[in-house]
C-alpha cells in the first residue's frame, strides 16, 4: 500500500515517535516530505511579514536532517527539476534586475536578529530549492511568490511557474545597530560565502569537493537541494542553517552556525552518505581567482599592480609547521599535494591589504576575506590539494584548495567531519608562531645566468636583528642552487632571503626555502613555490 506524508502527520504519530521518530518512519516507508500548500494546516508559531506565505507545518529536530539524507542515500538519485527555458535564457543585465524585496525578509516580523532574502533562480541558476523556516519545533517552507519580488521596468514578463528560490542571503547588524546588512549568501551547488566587518565579497566555499582535477573522471557537483534557517532568539549572537545535499554520487546533512562580526566564523557539522565508493572527495573546500601580483605582474597589461581575491595558501601542518605557497596563474592546470596527518588548519589566504598592492580604487580586493578552516577532531592522514587554472580575466574563478582523506568513503558509509570556518582580514589562528611570509618576487638576474627569488619575511622577535644569525636553507627539485643572501630589510623591519638558481626548461621544479636561527630552530613560515619554465 503506499503511504503519502498526510499518513505521518498525525498528532498520534506526533506523539508516538517524537520528530526525530516520525522522519525514521517515514524513511522507512519511503517518503520524504515535500513542501506543503498554505491552507494544509494553520500557520502555527512561526511569524511572518505580510505577503509572506508559509506551507504545511512539519515537525523539526536535531537528527531530522541526517535521517533526511541517510534515506536518501538508499534510493536511486533522482535529479531535480530545472527552470523553464524562459527564466534560464535571462542574461546578466535582466537577472539584476529582479530582486528581493527587504520589507518580506523572514523574521523581519520578529525580534530577531536574523532576517534572510531570497534569490530568484535563473541564468546561472538552473535549479530551485526549498528553503524552510524553523521555529519552536516546527518547520514550514517559504512559499515561492512573485510578488515578493521588486522588478523594474526592464525585466521581461515571465510566468513565475518557471522559476523559484535559488538561494538566500543573511542580512543582520553588523555595522551598525538597527542596519541590517549582508553578511553571508547560500546560492549555487554546495557553494556559500561570508564577510566581516568592513569586507567585500571575494572567495567562496564548498560543501563538498568531488574529482576535481580527478585525471580519470568528470567533476561533480552536489547541490544543497533544501535549506531550514532558524528564527534567532533576541540577543542571540549566532545564525543556524541547515542544509540538504544530493548528487549522483552521495547524500549528506550539514549544520552551519554562523556567528558575524569583525572575524565572521562558522562552526560546521556535516555527515555523508556516499552512494558509490568515493576516492577523490575534497572536505572544507575554497574556491578563489588569482590573477596576477609582484610574481608574474610581467604577464599582464593591466594599469593596476595586482588582482586577485587570494595570494597564498597557507597549512598549519600536524607537526606544527606553517607552510606558505603563493599562489600562480599557470599555462597549464597544476595541482598540488601537501601530505599531512591530522593538520591544524589550512586556507586561502589575502594577505596583501594595502590598497597600494592593487590600485583598484572599485574592486578594493585589499578587503576580500581570507579563509581559514579549523579542523575539529582528527581527520587523519591526507592531503591539502591546491589546484591552479589559467585565467585571462578576473571574472573566472582559478584557484581551489581542499582537503582530501587518504582512504576512500566506502559507497553505504557514514562519514562524519566537524570544522570552523573564520572569514577574517588575513590574520589566522596560527598567526604569530613563526615569522609571516609578507611578499615573493622572482626575476632573471641580471648580471649572472639564474633566476633569482626575493622572499620578504615581517619583522618578528624569532628573527632578531642580527642577519648574519640566520641561515636559509634552500631545496630544488632540479636545477642548481647558485646562492642565498639574508640581509635586513630596512623598509619592514624584516629580513629578505635572496635565493638565485639555475632552473631547467624542460620539466617544473618544486622549491622550498626554510629559515632558521642558530641551526636548531626554524623562525619563519616554510616557503614553497612550484616553477613552471
Amino acid at each position: 500500500m503506499t503511504r503519502t506524508v498526510s499518513d505521518f502527520l498525525t498528532s498520534a504519530a506526533l506523539n508516538r515517535r517524537g520528530a526525530l521518530g516520525l522522519v525514521l518512519a517515514m524513511a522507512a516507508a519511503g517518503v520524504l516530505p515535500r513542501a506543503g500548500r498554505a491552507e494544509e494546516l494553520p500557520e502555527g508559531g512561526i511569524v511572518t511579514p505580510e505577503g509572506v506565505k508559509l506551507g504545511a507545518a512539519e515537525p523539526f529536530a536535531d537528527g531530522m536532517v541526517e535521517a533526511l539524507a541517510r534515506a536518501m542515500a538508499e534510493q536511486p538519485y533522482a535529479p531535480p527539476t530545472e527552470i523553464s527555458p524562459e527564466w534560464k535564457g535571462l542574461t546578466y543585465d535582466q537577472i539584476r534586475e529582479i530582486w528581493f524585496d527587504g520589507k518580506h525578509a523572514l523574521y523581519g516580523a520578529t525580534d530577531s536578529p536574523v532576517r534572510a532574502e531570497m534569490f530568484v533562480a535563473g541564468l546561472y541558476q538552473h535549479f530551485p530549492v526549498e528553503i524552510f523556516a524553523v521555529a519552536r519545533g516546527e518547520a514550514r517552507a517559504i512559499l515561492f511568490d512573485y510578488d515578493l519580488f521588486v522588478r523594474t521596468d526592464r525585466f521581461p514578463e515571465l510566468p513565475e511557474t518557471g522559476t523559484g528560490f535559488s538561494g538566500f542571503r543573511l542580512t543582520g547588524e553588523i555595522e551598525t545597530r538597527g542596519t541590517f546588512q549582508e553578511y553571508a549568501v547560500f546560492q549555487g551547488a554546495t557553494y556559500f560565502r561570508a564577510v566581516a566587518k568592513g569586507q567585500q565579497y571575494g572567495l567562496s566555499a564548498r560543501g563538498f569537493a568531488l574529482n576535481t582535477a580527478a585525471p580519470d573522471q568528470p567533476e561533480e557537483f552536489p547541490q544543497f537541494r533544501r535549506f531550514w534557517i532558524e528564527e534567532g532568539k533576541l540577543h542571540d549572537e549566532e545564525a543556524v542553517v541547515w542544509a540538504l545535499m544530493d548528487s549522483p554520487s552521495l547524500t549528506g546533512a550539514y549544520r552551519f552556525a554562523i556567528r558575524k562580526g569583525d572575524v565572521t566564523t562558522m562552526d560546521i557539522e556535516a555527515v555523508v552518505f556516499p552512494r558509490v565508493t568515493l576516492t577523490a572527495t575534497g572536505l572544507a573546500a575554497g574556491t578563489s581567482m588569482f590573477l596576477f601580483n609582484d610574481m608574474n605582474r610581467i604577464a599582464f597589461d593591466d594599469f593596476r599592480e595586482g588582482v586577485h581575491d587570494s595570494d597564498g595558501l597557507l597549512v598549519a601542518t600536524g607537526l606544527g609547521d606553517l607552510l606558505w605557497r603563493p599562489l600562480n596563474n599557470p599555462k597549464s592546470v597544476e595541482t598540488s599535494w601537501f601530505s599531512d596527518e591530522n593538520p591544524r588548519g589550512f586556507g586561502l589566504m589575502q594577505r596583501a591589504r594595502d590598497p597600494g598592492s592593487y590600485n583598484d580604487f572599485a574592486a578594493h580586493y585589499e578587503r576580500r576575506p581570507s579563509l581559514w578552516v579549523e579542523p575539529k577532531g582528527d581527520w587523519g592522514k591526507g592531503s591539502v590539494v591546491l589546484v591552479e587554472i589559467p585565467a585571462d580575466k578576473e571574472i573566472y574563478d582559478n584557484i581551489v584548495a581542499f582537503w582530501r582523506p587518504e582512504a576512500p568513503m566506502e559507497a553505504g558509509s557514514e562519514n562524519r567531519f566537524a570544522y570552523r570556518l573564520y572569514w577574517a582580514d588575513g590574520a589566522p589562528p596560527v598567526d604569530g608562531e613563526k615569522a609571516r611570509v609578507i611578499a615573493s618576487r622572482q626575476g632573471d638576474r641580471v648580471f649572472e645566468a639564474g633566476r633569482m627569488f626575493a622572499i620578504d619575511y615581517e619583522a618578528h622577535p624569532a628573527l632578531g636583528s642580527d642577519p648574519g644569525a640566520l641561515e636559509a636553507r634552500v631545496t630544488a627539485s632540479a636545477g642548481d642552487v647558485t646562492g642565498t643572501l639574508i640581509h635586513r630589510n630596512e623598509a619592514t623591519g624584516g629580513m629578505r632571503v635572496d635565493v638565485t638558481l639555475i632552473l631547467p626548461e624542460d620539466k617544473p621544479v618544486e622549491l622550498r626555502v626554510e629559515l632558521w636561527r642558530g641551526g636548531v630552530t626554524m623562525v619563519g613560515e616554510v616557503w614553497l613555490y612550484r616553477w613552471v619554465a
